[in-house]
């Protein structure tokens, strides 16, 4: 870290160069240089095709190609032909990884009535890929175990763990009883995980239609969305515990790789899982009993929600193949030429549950084309000064496989030489969707203001606000879309492939797309094809063309600035306002526990209560202690004030230290993390940003402490408070060193 403390004190001299008044502002440019950037942005530009969009997404889409299929690889050395062709340095990289498929699924009510659902997503008129079955995934959930159960059914809502304090309350115990639960709310894998916390002994996880089907719009194929037969295949490992392989966790699954037993993964399910349609889902849902379910949990099937137990009883069996396949990692390179250990990485996965021309066909068909345009520009003469790597990954469905175990495998490697990963996944018609660590704001907000709206006479950042400022929800959230300076990006949790990345190399990262006008219920389907996606996703390639332009900008900033284009100062400001939630948080917890504790010995709820029907009131919870803030709340003033200092030092610092620079900002992520991780999570060593160990793919800031509250762990909120304030303490300590 102390080579650190010299080379940033060159940050503003080197990054915020004076522009000319007629020029907006670049980060990391000389004026002079800026003008160049531009000048090279526009050639890229000229060079971009819609047809090469339309051409690849129907080649690449035109038959399934999970992990471990014909077609994948056939996929793989596709990708890797058109970078060689290109003049990259290209290479396919394996892995060997576990990956389950289906050789038995039933789902059968076996009382009051019969019935065997069909788990079966037939051919639709208009969809020339929907009847491959022969090649198709089954509809399942991968890494449920084998299992056969039969017994009573619980509706439990979206199967979090707030839902299972309402079944309390209505005094239905899930203990011994196969939970169905509907899709949203978490990610997938939640549901099964805390299903088996509370004792049941079978999950199925059902798309309503008042979430993705026709309560959102007309089904396909008249319209965007899920039809009765539509089911969502997934992923159920506890990615939250850790990505990647099952069978190697913190290690790369190259061939020679020492695995641990399948019945030591502690991310497979403790209970089988399967996903049916709402077609299926009806007759089980129908012929429950018990109270009705609350307001909010009835979807938009025709018949009330009960919540059971039964008399609806079923049987679920499950068996599955537990093979160890390839995945191919497609990896291609571009050296720099003044700094080639310096790599700004872009990535975007190519395989798919089914044919998968949304997810993830529409944002890699941008990345290949962002490609082909780079390699044009090099063509002329033009070289990056850093290197470049595009990665077309493997497995991404099925877990952040290919990712992960490439960036295991490379790890030292990639903490010397990485400086930013960009990564992308679905694209459509819509809205940028950006988010990402909070250094990069500035770039990503310049980036969009250079960027044209393909259906609005504005730029892509002019339009995020508008919809911004329409959906905000009082005065306040209106004037902040209206006079933020900057694009607040989104803070990562997980789901994608940046996951490796930052939170377990600890390498700054994005995650860059479009969308929201497009219809989503394809996801995951055999109807997630060419056909669905050009009359519903991006008719025209608008939006593939926009994508690759906002992704290859920041791929070219990163790779042609004079020096980094990092800012500190919003990471600082953020970083504030995360506290800022805790503190709320603990409070507001502390409130709400008093006044349900005055209600319970008041007896309120049970007089409330309505006497014909089941109802346990709750019991009385123990007090929330006043947390000691101080430590995290002393450490985010010595970072605000060593970013104040360093803004004022650095204005007059020497601009000659170039490398040294950039090897400090490179690592300056980096010590964000701890070795030992978050607790039970050890592989998610950020600090600041992670995937709720409840939520999966939605994002927790500064982890330890935020869950520890929210689980009412306060012993331990107060150890996280103290551990989180030593890192943002040596973070700061690091900048203010460099400011002097």
């Amino acid at each position: 870290m102390r080579r650190i403390v010299f080379a940033l004190a060159v940050f503003l001299a080197a990054t915020l160069f004076a522009q000319t008044p007629s020029e907006p502002s670049m980060l990391g440019f000389s004026p002079g240089n800026a003008a160049k950037e531009r000048a090279i942005e526009s050639q890229f530009d000229s060079s971009l095709k819609k047809d090469e969009l339309r051409d690849w997404l129907k080649r690449l889409s035109a038959r399934p190609h999970h992990l471990g299929s014909a077609y994948d690889k056939e996929n793989a050395e596709f990708i890797a032909s058109l970078f060689k062709s290109w003049g990259y340095d290209t290479n396919i990289e394996e892995f060997r990884v576990l990956f389950p498929t289906p050789k038995r699924r039933v789902v059968e009510l076996i009382a009051p009535e019969k019935f065997t659902a069909k788990l079966v997503e037939p051919p639709v008129p208009g969809d020339a890929t929907s009847g491959q079955q022969s090649e198709q995934l089954p509809t399942y959930n991968a890494y449920s175990i084998d299992g056969d159960v039969t017994g009573d059914l619980v509706y439990a809502n979206y199967g979090i763990p707030a839902d299972y304090e309402v079944l309390a309350r209505n005094g239905v115990d899930v203990k011994g009883k196969i939970v169905i639960t509907r899709y949203g709310g978490s990610w997938r894998g939640i549901k099964p995980k805390v299903a088996a916390e509370h004792g049941a002994i079978g999950c199925i996880i059902y798309s309503d239609p008042k979430d993705d089907g026709y309560g959102q719009g007309d089904v396909y194929p008249k319209g965007a969305y899920r039809n009765e037969n539509g089911a969502q295949r997934g992923s159920v490992m506890d990615m939250p515990v850790h990505p990647g392989d099952p069978l190697t966790p913190g290690i790369g699954a190259t061939v020679d790789a020492k695995r641990i037993d399948r019945k030591d993964a502690d991310v497979i399910t403790k209970i089988p899982v399967l996903p049916i349609s709402y077609g299926d889902a009806l007759p089980l849902l129908r012929a429950l009993a018990g109270p009705v379910a609350p307001p909010e949990w009835r979807g938009a099937l025709p018949i009330t929600y009960h919540l059971g137990p039964g008399p609806s009883r079923v049987h679920l069996a499950l068996e599955f193949n537990w093979n160890m396949v390839p995945a191919y990692d497609v990896i291609a390179r571009m050296a720099g030429s003044q700094y080639p250990d310096e790599w700004v990485m872009r990535g975007n996965h190519h395989d798919a549950w089914v044919n998968g021309a949304n997810d993830p066909l529409s944002g890699l068909v941008a990345e290949l084309e962002e490609a082909k345009a780079i390699a044009e520009l090099a063509k002329s003469g033009w070289r990056p000064k850093r290197t470049i790597q595009f990665a077309a990954w493997d497995g991404e469905e099925e877990g952040l496989i290919g990712s992960t175990e490439w960036a295991e495998t490379h790890a030292d490697e990639l903490r010397a030489k990485g400086v930013v990963y960009i990564n992308s996944d679905t694209n459509s018609r819509g809205f940028l969707d950006a988010g990402g660590s909070h250094t990069l704001e500035k770039l990503v907000t310049q980036v969009a203001r250079d960027i044209p709206d393909p259906e609005r006479n504005v730029s892509v950042l002019a339009r995020m606000r508008a919809r911004e400022a329409t959906l905000a929800k009082n005065a306040e959230e209106r004037k902040e879309a209206r006079e933020h300076e900057l694009i607040r990006l989104d803070a990562l949790g997980s789901g994608s492939d940046y996951t490796p990345f930052l939170q377990h190399t600890g390498i700054a990262a994005m995650n860059i797309g479009y969308g929201g006008e497009g219809g989503g219920g394809s996801y995951h389907s055999v109807y997630d094809s060419f056909d669905h996606y050009t009359r519903f996703g991006d008719p025209n390639f608008d939006y593939g063309i926009a994508q690759a332009k906002t992704t290859g900008r920041l791929v070219l900033r990163l790779a042609n600035a004079d020096v980094l284009p990092f800012e500190l100062t919003t990471f600082a400001d953020t970083v504030g306002r995360y506290m800022d939630e805790l503190t709320k948080l603990a409070d507001n917890e502390r409130r709400d526990i008093e006044d349900r504790n005055r209600l319970v010995r008041d007896r309120a709820y049970e007089i409330a209560a309505d006497p014909t029907r089941t109802f346990i009131s709750p019991i009385a919870e123990e007090a929330v202690p006043y947390l000691n803030f101080a430590p995290l709340q002393n450490a985010v003033a010595h970072l605000k004030r060593s970013a104040r200092e360093f803004d004022r030092a650095a204005a007059s610092a020497p601009a000659d230290r170039q490398p040294a620079f950039d090897r400090a900002l490179m690592r300056i992520e980096q010590s964000l993390l701890l070795p030992n991780g978050l607790p039970r999570r050890p592989w998610f060593r950020h600090q600041i940003y992670a995937p709720g160990f409840y939520t999966g793919y939605g994002v927790k800031t500064i982890p330890g402490v935020r869950e520890a509250i929210e689980q009412k762990q306060w012993t331990d909120a107060n150890a996280q408070i103290e551990s989180v304030a030593r890192v943002i303490d040596a973070y700061a300590a690091e900048v203010e060193r460099a400011a002097k």
